[in-house]
């Protein structure tokens, strides 16, 4: 059995991959996708539903919470199958948007992180260089507001 300290570190693991993964395009999940030497038996066990969520905010981070608004998404669930046709893992995918195969694309990619004889290279493969590119765009985000900076400040006249 899991101590609560293994479970919290396996479930802050699986909140990361799974935050790349959502934020990731369709294209770059298809490919990841195909590139798979074996890829597994799974049944769909939630095909991908749309749907809206409440998007909830805070001034300033920390204020009182509110509803900010709606916002459109989609989930699916998919199960791994063994060579018997045994569950062996459930994956579960939550994205922005309408796409039914993206949502299930994370979910399979959640199950195969799940697989502890997969995790790495599934790690290696798909979700190390998401993480890259997804860091290198935010960086460019951040060094064009910063180009656009203004920094204001007072002088303070003779007293």
């Amino acid at each position: 059995m899991k101590s609560l300290e293994q479970q919290a570190n396996g479930t802050q693991a699986r909140q990361s991959w799974l935050a790349v993964l959502a934020k990731a395009p369709v294209a770059a999940l298809e490919a990841g996708w195909q590139a798979l030497g074996d890829k597994p038996d799974y049944r769909t066990l939630r095909p991908g539903e749309t749907g809206l969520v409440m998007v909830r905010g805070r001034i300033g981070g920390t204020g009182q919470p509110f509803n900010l608004g709606e916002m459109t998404m989609t989930r699916a669930a998919v199960q791994l199958l063994d060579r018997d046709g045994k569950v062996t893992w459930t994956g579960f995918g939550h994205v922005a948007g309408r796409s039914a195969r993206r949502a299930e694309l994370v979910a399979l990619f959640d199950a195969l992180l799940q697989d502890p004889a997969r995790h790495d290279a599934i790690e290696r493969t798909v979700v190390a260089p998401l993480a890259a590119q997804q860091e290198a765009a935010k960086a460019a985000q951040a060094g064009k507001v910063n180009a656009s900076r203004v920094d204001f400040f007072t002088m303070v006249r003779g007293e």
